[in-house]
């Protein structure tokens, strides 16, 4: 039997239906609106975890199109849904509201001028795609104001209250109160603080919402999605109908991201169950609310390039969906506490800190906790177990799967091979290249301590971290794990310029401190045992120096010896 396509960045509910792709039912989610009557909604997710999709469904359940037959096509979309087995309390709710639906996202532009255009332009399809309503507007006025801002040529302050005026316009006509859908509200405030023209874009989108959201009486309600509660100079500065929806919250907590039962459902569709463990620890671990889920975004493109070749390796999907600057920036300004802290959550383990539901992107860099609460509600960390002290609420926080910890690995990897091409190394390279143990030591140990080394169990951490250090090394060609003698030896570093003594280490790395001595003369016998050097005197070099150096965590010690040929 053919098996449904899986939506892979198909985020328009219509669409998904109509083409018969798989689709994780969360229809549900309609059913709570209506249960829980929250005027004005707020859902703060991590990127990818369906806030538009949702949006999407949202638009199609609700919206009364004009026609009967545009709403019977839309209530053909909820066929044999959750939300269709609920009752006539809520299918008779159906194609009975204007929605007004706008997602912000095209305003990541590099200027205030491009995103305000964008902005614009994204208001302006939605007056079009109600352009019915103005056979409803007897005052010129009002209609002059309609065909201004359809047509782009209305004033800022045009703009700045136009969803409230659309509301007003669609009420007038329909004589029923109105949907207002707001996704990715915070993508334009994210962007144009990192882009700097932060000021402008607040004041654009606090007016936007106070004119829309706060004692709007064409409101019937609202559903705002994004990543953070934005409360510097509020855009929800006033409105007592807010009911705040976080990644904390119990309420809604399985509709974004998909639950342990919806992922066995659909590998079982696939006949992948024995993808199940892999797919787990990848791209699950997310605790919202009550709920653990995964991320849908990686596991949909996973299964989906599963479904072509079940060989096929998991990939950090999520990696490449929005900019990782934030952690960038969290290791660039890191302290030695932060990197220790960056360490423990890396190898596994927890650390605890206050947590803050309200976050602005020009306090992020005010306090380290800021940055750990960033961290936490964009999806890098998750909640591990809560407890109040006080008035103050303290979440521990890990690492949620292998799909993150690869962005902070990458991420950090890159971050340090990038401090080390504008470092001068000068002073190390010639310890060793001159055969001064002690100094080069001194250096390298120097290094270690600005490196973050949570893998430093693992003999591969080392080799690629003095990989990097010697990528700079000028006029010497520097091999790794080249075939020498009887075995492979771990780094070679030598000139075309025979007259040039060439270098050989062997690296290792020593449980305790003061195994490190002994580990040094275990390089310094195995690089003897397996002739490592039996090739340099046929090459025309005279002589070579070998090195033994053991690591111990941010430890190292370094043996050398000048061997003549």
């Amino acid at each position: 039997m053919q098996k449904k396509p899986l939506p892979v960045g198909i985020d328009d509910f219509e669409k998904l239906i109509r083409n018969n792709y798989y689709y994780v039912d969360k229809t549900l989610f309609i059913k709570d609106l209506l249960d829980k009557k929250g005027e004005v909604n707020l859902f703060t997710r991590p990127r990818r975890f369906g806030k538009t999709l949702n949006q999407s469904m949202i638009r199609f359940f609700f919206e009364n199109t004009g026609s009967l037959e545009g709403n019977e096509a839309n209530q053909a979309l909820f066929k044999d849904l959750q939300i269709m087995k609920q009752g006539d309390r809520y299918t008779q709710e159906m194609s009975s509201y204007p929605v007004i639906s706008l997602s912000l996202k095209s305003s990541k532009q590099p200027d205030w001028e491009l995103a305000y255009g964008c902005l614009k332009e994204e208001i302006g399809r939605e007056y079009l795609r109600h352009r019915i309503v103005l056979d409803s507007l007897k005052v010129p006025e009002q209609k002059r104001r309609y065909e201004d801002i359809m047509n782009l040529s209305g004033s800022q302050q045009d703009f700045a209250t136009s969803i409230r005026f659309l509301s007003e316009c669609l009420y007038q006509h329909w004589g029923r109160k109105v949907i207002i859908l707001i996704d990715e509200y915070d993508v334009p405030l994210e962007n144009a603080w990192f882009s700097g023209f932060y000021d402008n874009m607040i004041g654009f989108i606090r007016s936007v919402f106070e004119s829309a959201l706060k004692t709007n009486p064409c409101l019937e309600f609202s559903v705002v999605t994004g990543c953070l509660r934005i409360t510097k100079e509020s855009i929800f500065t006033g409105l007592n109908n807010l009911k705040m929806i976080s990644i904390l919250s119990r309420s809604y907590d399985e509709y974004f991201g998909f639950t342990q039962k919806e992922v066995d459902r659909m590998l079982q569709y696939y006949n992948l169950d024995t993808k199940r463990d892999q797919i787990k620890q990848w791209y699950d671990g997310y605790m919202f609310g009550d709920t653990e889920v995964y991320n849908p975004w990686s596991v949909a493109n996973y299964v989906d390039a599963l479904t072509v070749f079940t060989d096929e390796l998991p990939t950090p999907y999520w990696a490449n969906t929005s900019s990782n600057s934030i952690v960038r920036s969290l290791v660039e300004r890191a302290d030695i506490s932060v990197k220790e802290e960056l360490e423990i959550l890396l190898a596994g383990g927890t650390i605890e800190k206050p947590v803050h539901e309200e976050i602005t992107y020009d306090s992020v860099y005010d306090s380290e906790d800021n940055l750990w609460n960033f961290l936490f509600f964009t999806g890098y960390l998750k909640q591990i177990s809560r407890k109040m002290e006080n008035e103050t609420q303290y979440l521990t926080m890990a690492v949620p799967n292998l799909e993150v910890k690869y962005i902070f690995n990458n991420t950090i990897t890159k971050w340090f091979r990038d401090q080390i091409k504008v470092k001068d190394l000068s002073q190390m390279y010639a310890a060793m290249l001159e055969g001064d143990a002690d100094q080069f030591q001194a250096e390298l140990s120097g290094l270690l301590q600005e490196s973050i080394s949570y893998m430093d169990t693992q003999e591969a951490f080392y080799h690629g971290f003095m990989m990097g250090v010697l990528n700079n090394l000028r006029d010497y060609l520097v091999k790794s794990n080249r075939e020498s003698g009887n075995g492979r030896l771990d780094i070679l570093v030598r000139s075309h310029n025979v007259s040039k003594t060439p270098v050989i280490m062997e690296l290792k790395v020593s449980e305790t401190y003061k195994g490190m001595e002994n580990a040094c003369d275990t390089a310094m016998q195995q690089i003897e045992e397996k002739k490592y050097d039996s090739s340099l005197p046929e090459e025309g070099y005279t002589d070579v120096l070998l090195y033994g150096i053991a690591f111990f965590r941010k430890q190292c010690r370094i043996k050398v010896h000048r061997k003549r040929f």
